[in-house]
């Protein structure tokens, strides 16, 4: 039975992108973050909703999942991933660091 666990994923949102995207590197003020590009713009929380439910689809894990700990108002944003098992770290790590590429 894998163990489970809250995970803490930093990200880096880039709203308004011409195409949403996960994956990436950005050393933002909590440490090496995940780059999400979201189509949705800054404006009344759509780009954090995006970038939410983004990081959900990529890591396979339910956006019910997938909560905003910090930076409601901030490209810097810390997102906590619930019952997340050592494969979400896994799929995290891919995608932030490129281990696949």
């Amino acid at each position: 039975m894998p163990v489970e666990e809250t995970l803490t994923v930093a990200v880096r949102v880039k709203p308004g992108a011409s195409r949403a995207r996960v994956g990436g590197r950005f050393d933002g003020p909590h440490g090496p973050a995940l780059v999400v590009a979201v189509n949705a713009p800054p404006v009344d929380g759509r780009a954090t909703e995006a970038a939410r439910r983004a990081l959900a689809a990529a890591l396979g894990v339910r956006p019910a999942a997938v909560s905003l700990r910090a930076g409601a108002a901030s490209r810097d944003k810390l997102f906590d991933v619930e019952r997340a098992t050592g494969e979400v770290a896994d799929a995290l790590r891919r995608l932030r660091d490129g281990s696949d590429a």
